[in-house]
Order: C-alpha cells, then sequence, then structure tokens
C-alpha cells in the first residue's frame, strides 16, 4: 500500500502538475475566449429582439398596404360593385324567374299606398301538382329597414282557381304600414319560392289620378242604409235614379259586365258619367271601371234615359258604395253587398 502511495507522489510532482502550469501566453489565450463567451450570451437576447421588432415592423407594413389597396379598391369600384348589386336586388319587378322561366308574376292594386288594405294577384305558373297540399306564406321585407312582416299567414293550398288549371289568380288582402320599396318573400312549406319588388305610394285617401271634382266629403254623406232594390229587367239600384244589370252576379277580381241605367239625363249622348268605387270595411276608393274613371253614356233602354255598357272589375268581397258623377257632379250613390 505505501508502495503505491510513493508512486503517486512521484506522479504529482512530474513537470505535468509541478511548477508554472500555465504560460502568460496560455493565460491571455484562455481570457480571451472567456470574454467572448460572455459577449455572445449577452448579443443573443439582442439578436432575439432584433428579429422580433423587424417581424411587428413587416406585419405592420402588411396591414397598412392591405387597408391602402382596400381603400383604392373601394375607390376602383369594389364598394360601387356592391350598392350596384343592392340597388339591383331592390329594383321594382312583379315577377320571379329561375333558369330562364317565370315562376309567377303580381298585379297589385294600381293605387297600391301604405296604411289600408290592398287587394294583390298572385299567378303562378307551373303546374297544380306543384303546389297541392302545400302550405303557401308570404312576408313583406322594407328597404329602408329591414323590417319583416308576415303579410300571409301559412295557408294550404287544396285546390286550383276557380276557371284555372293552377294557381292562375291566386288573390289576397293586406295593408303596409310604410311607403317606399318591399319586398314580397313566397315560400311553400317553409321553403322560400320566389321573389318580386314592388313600390308602394304615400297613404292617400284619394287616388292620386282621381278626377279633382271627387271630393273627400262626398265619401262622408253615404246613406248605407240605403240599399240598392230590384228595379226591373234584372236592373239592382235607386229606382228612377240609377241602378246596374249585372250588380248582382259579380265575381271579385275578374272582369265582369255591367250595364249602367240612368234616369233624369236630357242629353245622354253628350253626358260623362264618371264612377268611383268605396269599400266600406277597408275604407279605401277604387277605380272599378276596367277602361277608367269615366265612361260616355248612350242612348237609353229599358226604360232608362241613358245607357252604357262597361267592364268592372271589383278588388275585394265586402259592402260597395258605388258613387256615380255626372258631367262632373255627384248625381247619385249606389250601395252593394258583393261578396262572390
Amino acid at each position: 500500500m505505501e508502495k503505491e502511495l510513493s508512486n503517486l507522489r512521484k506522479a504529482m510532482n512530474s513537470s505535468t502538475h509541478k511548477g508554472i502550469r500555465f504560460t502568460e501566453v496560455q493565460k491571455e489565450k484562455i481570457w480571451a475566449s472567456i470574454h467572448q463567451e460572455k459577449m455572445n450570451v449577452k448579443r443573443e437576447p439582442k439578436l432575439f429582439i432584433s428579429f422580433v421588432t423587424i417581424l411587428a415592423a413587416s406585419l405592420f407594413v402588411l396591414l397598412f398596404y392591405t387597408d391602402i389597396v382596400a381603400n383604392f379598391s373601394s375607390k376602383d369600384g369594389v364598394k360601387q360593385g356592391t350598392k350596384e348589386t343592392l340597388e339591383s336586388e331592390w329594383k321594382i319587378r312583379n315577377d320571379y324567374s329561375r333558369n330562364g322561366k317565370v315562376l309567377f308574376n303580381v298585379a297589385p292594386d294600381p293605387y297600391l299606398s301604405a296604411g289600408k288594405p290592398f287587394g294583390y294577384i298572385f299567378s303562378f305558373k307551373e303546374s297544380f301538382d306543384s303546389y297541392k297540399g302545400k302550405d303557401i306564406e308570404i312576408f313583406a321585407i322594407y328597404k329602408e329597414t329591414g323590417e319583416r312582416i308576415n303579410v300571409l299567414p301559412s295557408k294550404k293550398i287544396t285546390e286550383p282557381t276557380s276557371g284555372y288549371s293552377s294557381l292562375g289568380r291566386f288573390t289576397t288582402t293586406f295593408t303596409l304600414p310604410k311607403s317606399g320599396h318591399w319586398k314580397y318573400e313566397v315560400f311553400f312549406n317553409k321553403k322560400f319560392y320566389g321573389d318580386v319588388v314592388l313600390s308602394v305610394g304615400k297613404a292617400s285617401f284619394l287616388p292620386i289620378n282621381i278626377p279633382n271634382f271627387v271630393q273627400r266629403t262626398d265619401f262622408e254623406k253615404i246613406d248605407w242604409n240605403r240599399k240598392s232594390v230590384y228595379i226591373d229587367n234584372n236592373i239592382y239600384g235607386n229606382e228612377n235614379k240609377s241602378g246596374v244589370i249585372g250588380a248582382d252576379m259579380p265575381s271579385i277580381n275578374i272582369n265582369q259586365k255591367w250595364m249602367w241605367h240612368i234616369w233624369g239625363i236630357e242629353n245622354p249622348k253628350e253626358t260623362v258619367l264618371t264612377v268611383v268605387g268605396f269599400h266600406k270595411e277597408t275604407g279605401t276608393v277604387h277605380q272599378i271601371l276596367s277602361s277608367g274613371w269615366s265612361i260616355n253614356l248612350g242612348g237609353g233602354t229599358n226604360g232608362a234615359d241613358a245607357t252604357v255598357p262597361s267592364s268592372v272589375n271589383i278588388p275585394m268581397a265586402g259592402e260597395w258604395a258605388i258613387l256615380l258623377y255626372v258631367d262632373g257632379k255627384l248625381f247619385d250613390v249606389l250601395v252593394y253587398n258583393i261578396n262572390s
């Protein structure tokens, strides 16, 4: 054991571990190496920070450039294109087509305005089998606010329009609260079928194109208890004043021939008869002559002094007062209950 320890001391005292271990040159190299390592350690965070800063700056430039491009694009037509698309969507149109085929169109009351009920005729073009047994529902959307109203609650289609093989004349009546552009969306069994866009006029008691001699006060004078009676020769009206042949067989929303009879006219062929319809339930004024508000009288028949045939269209069922004006003056009022 002592021998091994002696050998170990000899080894430790050899030139490798005894005396001056490092020269000055070696020391300087060592210190320089240590100093370089410290510098490298300190510089690493700075490089990382620099990289992050460059990345952030690049993202800022990218976003700023994108915003500039977007602004230029807006000026060059991107936003304008969106506006044009919106205007096209709300362009007035009475029909709806899909794949070049018209699915339906609508004919509203020509004096359609806000605040009062008006009639609509929807003409659906597909065969009746496409609609039979389905529930129809109509919504109206107001362009200015996006307000959406259910104007026709769900209604089951069980039979075609009378006189048609399909839904050629599907009629409905409803009220819209505001004037402006309204989009009417039609659904069958909760599935969108199509839409149309109509212009609803401002609320007004008298239609815009009604003759100016017709006054609001004329309607306030209506005596609803003075019902038209049977006179003779299928004439219903006010005896020795005025009456109509055909008023007992009208068809709602279908052109019907009426023969007007007037008593007490001296020069019938030089006389103009103006006819104005007033619907009691809705308080609305309507043109019921298919050709306009007025018509020229002719010679008398059936005991009347003047007569004239015409085509009429009654837009909705209910109680009606037919105001007759002769040469611009209120002549008589016929009161009819029209339900068919």
